[in-house]
This record gives structure tokens, sequence and C-alpha cells, in this order.
């Protein structure tokens, strides 16, 4: 007869929001070995050692996965962000992380600031060589290797995935460069904890600074263009499909920061080609996707790319997009409820610091910007956006993302049914507690 097994942590007596593929809802939870044991009847499964949480009515919701979201800038910066009630925030020195010490510091203070936010895992969009003489070390191969070593102590509060870079971040890149950094060996590391799953590419900037590739034109006659390194255009984007085509043989995840329609255009024909050409491989994916087209969304399912879109983002800079572009392109941007009706993957994140990491308020952004009737409907979607789907694009479904039985207990623990509340007063709902692998690392 197998040994009986005891809980080590059992939250009883709320709802329990498992994100299955029904939709199950519970009232109890038990933990052990890191690993949901049961769902329901879990008083069997307590012992003298286990810890018993009384959620008097409280909810728990699978961890928030914040998949695109810079930590070590994070913790440097904060709690200043770049974007502050829809301006440039100002003051202070550009933070810099020149040592272990320092990087180390900046990943410790993001992993405080996100745990007390519910988040149990993100994507550092963007660390190496491409960014070892950049301004802030923000974005280093030392920040990678200290994520490293801090997942092999056994000190990281959350589960990272990581995009390596070979250009500069919101800056150009070669060819060359790409070829010697996928050449390049990665940290050995558990997967589980600290997964370097791919790349990123600049396919260009953003539309408010005129730096995206499109085709109408800006207010002052330009189009912007492609950051990737050529003599022109069409040297620009042979060699970013080379990049694409290089990474997506090797195995590789591809990130790709694309905003303008032109440039967006190009990113997903290249990654089609190289699907074509060799298979499909490493759920690849726009990064923003501002001003992306229908006939775009309409093709990713069947190629299996998916969006990383920031909805917070969409609502603080929809003036400025006006002002570069027009009210038209405002109106067609960030197309969020299409690209959710076409059954595009679509991950909601925060992109901070640029803005804060609060999925509650980034949720609640979706809402207003999809102009959708509240409903519980609706929020189980867009937080899905912040949960399953991003476990999807980590390629980690069959063991995060959702609370079942033999999956790794990552999970929040909400004042209040977010299913139940207005997206407006999400914001309001306050998260008492935050459990990783079934440890805790916040708790009020």
């Amino acid at each position: 007869m197998a040994d009986k097994i005891t809980a080590d942590l059992v939250l009883t007596g709320g709802t329990v929001l498992t994100f299955d593929a029904a939709d199950t809802e519970s009232t109890a939870l038990a933990v052990a070995g890191g690993r949901v044991v049961a769902l329901g009847e879990v008083e069997h499964l307590i012992g003298p050692d286990t810890r018993v949480v009384d959620l008097y009515g409280r909810t728990v919701l699978p961890g928030i996965n914040d998949s695109h979201l810079h930590g070590a800038w994070l913790g440097a910066l904060w709690p200043g962000t770049l974007l502050g009630s829809g301006g440039m925030a100002g003051g202070g020195e550009a933070p810099q992380l020149k040592t272990p010490a320092e990087r180390r510091a900046a990943i410790t203070r993001a992993g405080d600031v996100i745990a007390a936010l519910g988040i149990t895992s993100y994507t550092e969009p963007g660390l190496g060589p491409g960014e070892d003489s950049g301004q802030t070390g923000c974005f280093s191969t030392g920040v990678l290797d200290e994520y490293a070593a801090m997942a092999t102590e056994g000190l990281l509060r959350a589960r990272v995935t990581v995009l390596r870079l070979f250009g500069e971040l919101d800056g150009p890149s070669t060819l060359a460069d790409f070829e010697r950094g996928m050449a390049t060996r990665v940290p050995a590391t558990d997967p589980s904890w600290l997964n370097i799953a791919g790349v990123k590419i600049f396919a260009d900037g953003i539309p408010p600074m005129r730096s995206a590739w499109t085709h109408r034109c800006y207010a002052d006659g330009t189009h912007g263009h492609l950051l990737v390194d050529g003599t022109d255009a069409t040297e620009r984007e042979a060699n970013l499909r080379k990049m694409i085509d290089l990474a997506h043989r090797a195995g590789a995840q591809i990130g790709v920061h694309a905003t303008g329609d032109r440039s967006i255009e190009a990113t997903v024909a290249a990654m089609a080609e190289a699907i074509e050409a060799h298979g499909p491989a490493g759920r690849h994916y726009l990064i923003h996707g501002d001003l992306v087209g229908t006939e775009v969304l309409r093709r990713l399912p069947g190629l299996g790319i998916g969006l990383n879109t920031q909805p917070g983002i969409a609502v603080l800079t929809a003036p400025w997009l006006a002002a570069a572009l027009d009210e038209d392109a405002v109106a067609a941007a960030w197309p969020l409820r299409q690209a959710l009706e076409l059954g595009v993957r679509v991950c909601l994140s925060s992109d901070a610091p640029v803005i804060e990491p609060d999925w509650r308020r980034w949720v609640a952004a979706a809402a207003e910007w999809m102009g959708a009737e509240a409903s519980p409907e609706l929020m189980r979607l867009l937080l899905r956006g912040y949960t399953t789907t991003p476990a999807v694009q980590d390629g980690a479904e069959a063991w995060k993302g959702s609370l079942e039985v033999g999956k790794v207990a990552d999970l929040c623990v909400l004042e209040a049914n977010p299913l139940l509340v207005a997206p407006a007063d999400l914001p309001h709902v306050g998260v008492s507690l935050t459990v990783v692998g079934g440890r805790i690392v916040h708790e009020l």
C-alpha cells in the first residue's frame, strides 16, 4: 500500500479558480512537494505539520505570468517607471548595474515587487551581448549570468523565461552579430526556474517616436524603417529573414519587437517562410504589434504565431500615436478584441518598468480598450491572457498556468473573486498571498 500523502499547505474555505480546460471551480486546494495534490476534498491530507490557510471566502487564482517584464531593469528603477499617468516619469538618474552584487540586488528587488502582486512567472525579453556595453547594464550577459547563479542557489522568487539579445535594446542589430550570438553557449539551468528559451529581435521602434516601419506617413512625411542593419529596405528585410531562419532552424523561440504594420508584415512573412521550409518550432510571437492588420491576424493561428501585447501602454500612449499618425490609426491600433475573436494566442503583459507591473490595472485597461461589456466571461478571457496563455507561450502548459492535480503550486490569493467585480474595480482587489512551487513568497 502506498504511503499516505500529507499536505504541506492547504487552502480551504473559499473559491479556487482552476482555469483548467473546463473552467472548474473548487473550494479547497492541497499542496505537497511543490505541486497540487488535491482539489475539493482535502481534509484527509492534513497532518500535524500541514500549514492550513482559511480563505474566509477569498479567491485562489493561478499564479500571474507577466510574459514581458524586464526584471533587472524593474528592480533597478523601482519605484520609478518610464510612463506615469500618461507622461514620461521625470527625475533621478538612469539606473546602472555594474557589478554582480548590483545585478543580484536588482533581480531580488524585482522579485519582492512582483511577489506582492501575485506574479509567479515572467519573461525577461532581451538579455545578452548586444547590451554588454549598454548605458544601464540592465540587459547584459552579466544579468543573465546572475539569473543563472541565483537559480542554481534557489534564490529566484519567480520562474523566469529569457530571450537572448544580440543587438541593442530598442536599437540596431547586424546579421553578423546575430550569427555570432547564436553560436555562443547558454548557461546550464533548471528550465522550470530559468528557461533560456530563445532570442529577441528588434524589427523597428515605436509609432509615437516615428520609428516604427509603417505604410502610412507620419506627420513629418517619414515612414520609419527596420532596425536590422542594411543599405536599404530590401537588404534590411533580407537580413531580418536570415536572422529568423537561423534562429528557427536552431529550435529557438523567436520574439520580435514589431510595432509598425510594415515591420509586422515582414516579420510574419519571414516566420512563415521558416516554418514552411523547416517545419514548426519555437512558439514564435510578435511583441507589441501596435499596428497589426486584420490579414496578418488571420494568418497567425494557422502558423502558431502568438501576439504579446500591453493594453496599459495602448491606453497611455494613444494620444501620442494620434499625434504621430492620426485618429484613424488609433482606432485600428492594438486590435485586442479582433485578435481574440480570430483565435490568436494573445498574452497580456506590462513591459515593466515602462509601466508598473500591476496586472490588475492592465486587465482593466484591456477591458476598457476593447469597449466590452463587463461579465465573468470577459474577465476569465482576459485573466487567461495573464495565466494559461503565457504558459503556452513558455511551452510549459503541461506543468503550470492552471491549478490542476500534478501541476506546480503557483498561485495567488485575492481578496475578492475577480470574475465578480467590474474591470474598473479590479485594481482595488488586494493580493493577500503568493505561492511559487508550494513556497509562500508573499503574505499579508
